[in-house]
């Protein structure tokens, strides 16, 4: 088992949400020598130093060539996964029971949620003694909760007629059974674990307590919750560390966006101006004009790198005969007619050139014409920065369940493709 792999599984373990997973990427690029900027401070940059910034849940690192960029090279990929998220008032109490209600984020495969050991994971924003307002991330472990699900003996035909969820009613979460933790159940939870004066307001999910697990004889598959798509992120962060920078004239860039499974319209989605405001920043420091900027934009490329579907044995039919993506087979490229996926016939050229010069294997992924693919954040980049654009991914088992399952060696695949799309000069 390789280094990278090892590193992915403690990646997954302590990044139970994305503002943790966020953590873990600023915390990796500061040791390989990435000087941390806020948005708030005036930059000063240096041409062949390498720097990252954030934006609430997102984060953009860059390393800036030897002379004034030309281009721009990106990856692009998001840090959230679907899920169910806390409501202001979580808590409340049923019978003896105190449960914890929850909303749908994104679009879950809710079944899997049932019957599990979850914690809660995510921040908060306190007042502390001082009377200071901070941001402090949590992951409450030790007091699980679950959803149970109504025994079979009470629900006769779930096996045959499935399972059928009433969002409100059936996803409330048992917290305790106890009364002294009744009242101000939360903030007791977290007193236990930080020091503050005042609670006030938090972005708390439930999450799986399941670690992260090598399967298969020779540990050739991983399965996790979130590998969608902290796969990407954590390739990108791989690619970034290890690429061999700075280049003559390319700038290279990679950036993590927050709330893609929910639309991407967000201060810090990929619908904002989040990219191309540090873009502008960089060009106005090293005294490029507005022309220089849009040619550098016509000369980029992004390389948005998201999950897709695994070739699943179980339902054959539910693909197209000649686009099955199997586990280890290779990175996938995406493409589609509606613009779900933002590729074309140039952008896909590069990446199979890339894959070619270093002897990877490609799969190409395409639906039936009768199922309607997802989306990731492709073709919302593609069209708020003007920069060509291409969809790439691992293949990926029960995507959007609690508990996902990749190849090993996609993975490696994944990470060597993509440093070397960042040592390309273009």
């Amino acid at each position: 088992m390789t280094q990278i792999l090892h590193d992915f599984k403690s990646f997954l373990e302590n990044s139970p949400s994305s503002w943790h997973a966020l953590e873990e990427v600023g915390n990796r690029l500061a040791i390989k020598g990435f000087i941390p900027l806020t948005e708030e401070e005036k930059w000063d940059l240096s041409l062949g130093k390498s720097y990252f910034v954030e934006r609430e849940g997102s984060l953009c690192a860059f390393t800036l060539p030897k002379e004034k960029p030309r281009a721009a090279t990106i990856i692009a990929s998001h840090t959230d996964s679907p899920g169910l998220k806390l409501k202001p008032q979580p808590f409340f109490k049923k019978d003896n029971m105190l449960m914890l209600g929850a909303e749908i984020y994104g679009a879950p495969l809710l079944s899997s949620w049932m019957n599990r050991d979850l914690g809660i994971a995510g921040r908060v924003v306190i007042m502390n003694e001082s009377r200071d307002v901070e941001e402090r991330l949590v992951f409450i472990d030790d007091a699980p909760l679950t959803i149970p699900q109504l025994a079979i003996h009470l629900d006769r035909e779930v096996n045959e007629k499935g399972l059928l969820l009433d969002k409100q009613e059936h996803l409330a979460a048992i917290a305790s059974i106890t009364d002294e933790m009744r009242e101000n159940y939360l903030e007791k939870l977290l007193l236990l674990r930080l020091s503050f004066k005042t609670l006030l307001g938090f972005d708390l999910f439930l999450t799986p307590l399941e670690s992260p697990h090598f399967m298969g004889p020779k540990g050739e598959m991983l399965s996790s919750y979130r590998l969608d798509n902290l796969t990407s992120v954590h390739a990108t962060t791989v690619a970034l560390q290890a690429t061999k920078a700075p280049l003559k004239s390319t700038l290279q860039m990679g950036i993590f966006y927050d709330h893609e499974e929910i639309g991407s319209k967000s201060r810090e989605g990929a619908a904002s101006p989040f990219l191309t405001d540090v873009l502008q920043r960089i060009c106005h420091l090293l005294k490029m004009d507005v022309e220089e900027y849009i040619r550098l934009k016509t000369k980029s490329l992004c390389v948005s790198c998201d999950v897709t579907h695994a070739y699943n044995p179980n339902y054959p039919k539910k693909y197209d005969e000649n686009h099955k993506n199997f586990l280890g087979k290779g990175v996938v490229v995406k493409v589609n007619a509606d613009q779900k996926y933002a590729s074309n016939a140039h952008s896909v050229a590069r990446i199979v050139s890339l894959a070619k010069a270093l002897r990877l294997d490609l799969q190409h992924h395409a639906s039936r014409s009768d199922i309607s693919s997802g989306s990731t954040v492709g073709p919302i980049f593609s069209s708020m920065s003007g920069i060509l654009t291409v969809d790439i991914g691992c293949a990926l088992l029960s995507m959007h369940s609690i508990r996902e399952m990749i190849s090993c060696q996609d993975h490696l695949d994944l990470c060597k493709l993509l440093t070397s799309v960042l040592e390309e000069e273009v």
